[in-house]
């Protein structure tokens, strides 16, 4: 199961960790959360190369942390339409679906990574580190956005 408009996040089991991806052309930043589900932790940056690869990586991750879904950062246009970075997201997604075992639902990532980087500007990061830790930061917005959501209810 990919996704549920109306409420994305019900396709998720009840408990364990969720990791969460921020999907770009160059890079997947990764996320996870605790078991709790009260935090999200960034992880690492996966730089992309063949989707068989990048999926052989998300499958290791998946295996070390136990984790029972993801919520995959969806890059909605600003007045919420589906450009052609969202069409490869849900792409990669229904390839990434054949291969694992676990839900993936999307997550309105709008502003996410100009929200981590502004955060990291305003710490003084340097350009190089910012570029080495955006993305993993990102994934961690959206996850947290999204554990935020589902302790809501």
């Amino acid at each position: 199961m990919i996704d549920l408009p109306e409420n994305p996040l019900a396709a998720l089991p009840a408990s364990g960790k969720i990791l969460g991806l921020d999907l770009g052309t160059k890079t997947i930043g990764v996320a996870v959360s605790d078991a709790m589900r009260y935090s999200a932790t960034p992880l690492e940056t996966i730089r992309r190369q063949k989707f068989t690869l990048d999926a052989e990586r998300l499958d290791v991750l998946i295996a070390q942390h136990n984790a029972v879904g993801i919520v995959l950062g969806l890059p909605l246009n600003m007045d919420g339409s589906e450009g052609p970075r969202v069409q490869s997201t849900r792409a990669f997604a229904r390839n990434l679906a054949a291969r694992i075992s676990i839900p993936i639902v999307f997550w309105d990532e709008r502003l996410s990574t100009s929200a981590v980087t502004r955060m990291l500007i305003e710490a003084d990061t340097r350009r190089d580190k910012r570029a080495e830790v955006v993305d993993k930061l990102a994934a961690s917005y959206i996850l947290q956005g999204a554990l935020d959501r589902l302790r809501r209810g």
